[in-house]
């Protein structure tokens, strides 16, 4: 296979149309997203959307074991602990902000496209990956996939628009898979609205088959989106999905999340002795996690309950910087993926000691509402 790190193809359609094929193509890093990657994408996308001839996009990735497992955090590592080419600024460099900038951009034009995209959420779909997949107006889901915001801990929070979407959940679900980093299956991600349809991963290749020659009309947005949808009310099949983990616990875990704050979820989650292996793995993976992010988590939710996709994504820009300049993640991503020692020393020691001025200190604008990288989203001025 080639080394390009997005492989682009359009396939013909019966009507003379064309479907615009995108392959993350990094199966070494189960295709996590680059900064190269997300300006092909997001170039590739913008060129398509104006294309008369592309009826809709279909986005996946390399190999059978991952659509996306995350952002390139290691290149976020790297951007604030070394000089020189990499860097130059240590956590001053500019790389972060080009980085999630980039990455938010996409994952906007994602959300707002006028075409149907289709993102096949097979394997893990992690993090970016889940930014990537979370806008598509087609998001499908087979036997193997995996979604998961596991952000707390590398020390950092659910960004790529989870402030805005999390909060569609039952209340209190959210920020119990954000605090926890839970691992959601097919089921899950139907059941929380994180998928729309379940298709057996032996389909994949019967399903583009299909849509190539499905009937697009007159290639106006209804047209678009009704040819997409009957080839999927035919190939899709959800008795194949797997068994709920979440759904049977809602009541639960809204119990553990509901009407408290972040140290008191946090301390009802670690307490929690349910048997039960899914809730044991969520309250190892918090105890693990860091205690600056927790507050993260529950501090987003909050600001963006009732605030749109837009204003989330900026905030989510000027927090996730800041996070790389005076936050966790350095080292957290040094104790997961650089060391692999799994002993990360993270800045508070547990969640009902983290200083209000530490958070406000994170939350503190870096631009005002001018300067803003991601100002223009939802102005009109380039979206749609």
């Amino acid at each position: 296979m080639t080394d390009l790190a997005v492989i682009f193809d359009e396939l013909p359609t019966r009507g003379g149309g064309r479907i615009g094929v995108a392959t993350l193509n990094s199966q070494k890093s189960l295709n996590a997203l680059t900064l190269d990657m997300a300006r092909q994408l997001d170039a590739k996308l913008e060129a398509w959307a104006v294309d008369r001839s592309i009826v809709a996009v279909w986005l996946e990735g390399a190999g059978e074991k991952a659509f996306c497992a995350g952002g390139d955090v290691v290149a976020l590592y790297h951007s604030m602990t070394e000089e020189g080419d990499n860097c130059g600024a240590g956590r001053d460099s500019l790389f972060a902000e080009t980085y999630f900038t980039t990455e938010y951009r996409l994952d906007y034009r994602i959300h707002t496209y006028p075409k149907p995209v289709l993102v096949w959420g097979d394997g893990i779909v992690m993090g970016g990956g889940l930014g990537l997949m979370a806008g598509a107006s087609r998001r499908l889901a087979t036997q193997t996939t995996l979604i998961a915001m596991p952000e707390i801990t590398i020390g950092l929070y659910p960004d790529i628009g989870a402030s805005w979407f999390l909060n569609r959940m039952p209340r209190g679900v959210g920020a119990y898979l954000g605090l926890t980093g839970a691992q959601l299956n097919a089921r899950d991600a139907l059941d929380l609205g994180l998928a729309d349809h379940f298709v057996p991963r032996e389909r994949r290749d019967a399903l583009l088959e299909a849509l190539g020659e499905a009937d697009y009309g007159s290639h106006s947005p209804r047209d678009l989106e009704a040819g997409v949808q009957r080839v999927l009310d035919e190939l899709e099949d959800r008795t194949q999905a797997p068994d709920a983990q979440v759904w049977p616990l809602v009541d639960h875990l809204q119990a553990l999340c509901g009407q408290v704050d972040a140290p008191m979820a946090v301390k009802r989650i670690l307490q929690d002795d349910r048997d039960h292996a899914w809730l044991a793995a969520n309250r190892k993976r918090l105890e693990a996690g860091s205690p600056l992010s927790a507050h993260l988590v529950w501090r987003m939710l909050e600001r963006h309950r009732h605030t749109s996709l837009a204003d989330a994504f900026r905030d989510e820009l000027n927090l996730s910087v800041q996070c790389c300049r005076q936050g966790d993640i350095a080292e957290g991503v040094r104790a997961l993926l650089i060391d692999k020692d799994k002993n990360p020393k993270w800045l508070h020691e547990s969640a009902d000691k983290v200083p209000e001025a530490d958070l406000q200190a994170l939350l503190a604008p870096l631009w005002n509402e001018e300067e803003h990288p991601l100002s223009d989203l939802g102005s009109g001025k380039r979206w749609t």
